[in-house]
Formats: structure tokens, sequence, C-alpha cells
């Protein structure tokens, strides 16, 4: 199986022209696209996530965390649902397309991070490599590793943030039942809507 860091920039920009041509022909056709070259280059489990922003604001952004299913399949089903299930936003339309730019993020398998005290956490977090998952027994919710970039966030803004996102209090990260895990990802966005592609991961994976 791939790793993440191993997703060449040739990759990159297949997936996420996949990720666009699958919304379009789905709002456009009412029909699911299907690549017999692109499911076998892609025939291996995967994490994904697909995010939708228009002019700078997000408008829609739908994945798998865990690898559940070939990424070929995976990104497909994230992005139609990222574009029309996103219950956040109303469903895009094909009129907009144009005015949207496609990003990807494949996934590392999240494994959880073990600590003695919560305050450990804040040294082994690091912002711009990590995503994080927040569960316990009533919820759970994921920010992806760009997200605290995006914002300014430091790690523990980022942990009360991914809590508020599994509707938690913002400080149950410490909690001695909450369990909290890491990922990383290579992450792939169109520049401008349908313009060039380019990577956006600055660090390595552990």
């Amino acid at each position: 199986m791939k790793e993440s860091k191993e997703f060449s920039d040739s990759d990159g920009k297949e997936l996420v022209k996949m990720a666009r041509k699958a919304v379009t022909e789905f709002l456009r056709n009412n029909s699911k696209i299907h690549d017999t070259a692109f499911d076998a280059k892609f025939d291996f489990s995967s994490g994904v996530f697909v995010t939708l922003n228009k002019q700078d604001s997000l408008r829609g952004c739908i994945g798998y965390p865990l690898p559940v299913k070939k990424l070929s399949e995976g990104l497909i089903d994230a992005a139609i649902s990222a574009a029309t299930q996103d219950t956040r936003f109303s469903p895009v339309n094909a009129d907009e397309l144009d005015k949207i730019t496609f990003e990807i993020t494949v996934l590392t398998p999240p494994v959880e991070i073990k600590v003695e005290k919560s305050t450990e956490y804040l040294k082994e977090i690091k912002v711009g490599r990590d995503g994080l998952i927040v569960e316990n027994s009533y919820s759970s919710g994921l920010l992806l590793p760009q997200v605290p970039t995006e914002y300014g966030w430091d790690v523990e803004e980022f942990l009360e943030h991914t809590c508020q996102k599994a509707g938690l209090e913002k400080y149950v990260w410490k909690d001695k039942d909450t369990k909290i895990s890491r990922f990383q990802g290579v992450i792939f966005k169109e520049e401008t809507p349908n313009g060039t592609i380019i990577r956006e991961s600055s660090d390595d994976f552990l």
C-alpha cells in the first residue's frame, strides 16, 4: 500500500481532477463516474477528505477518516457527498462549479496519542503536521491538519476546536476518558477554480 508521503505531484493532480470530474458528472447528469484506469491506479485503502471552497469560504467538506474504502472509490464518494450532503450548506449546483476550488487530503491511519497527563498533548501534537480526532462515549469530531494553520491556532486552541467540532465542551480534551488520535495528510488543491493544482504539505510525517 502506498504511504501518503509517497504521493507524487502527478498523483495529486490526478486525484483533484477526478474529484472535480466526479462532482461535475453527478450534478449535470445525476450519474457516478467510472474510470477503469483511475480505479486500477488507486486500488488501495486510504482515508480521504474532499474540501470545496468558494471565494475563500468553506462550501463543503466530507470524507473518510479511516481506510474503509479503496482510495479510488472513497475519493469519488467523498467529492459527491461534499457537494451534495454537507448539512451545513445547501447543495452545490452545477452553475457554481467555475467558482469553487477543489482540495483533497489523503490521510494516514489515525493513531491514539497516549499520555499520562493531558498537558503532555501540548508537546505531542504539532500544528501543520497533525490532524486530530477527539472521541468520548458521547461523540467524536475531526479536524484536518490544515485547519489550525489556516486559522492561526496553537495546539491548545486546536484541541479545543476539535472538541467543539464533536459537539463537546472545549475543555473535554483534558478528561481522562477522552481519546485523542492524530493522523497526517498530504494535501493537493486548486489555486483557483479549475486552475493550477499545487501540493500543500510542508512537514514530514511521523
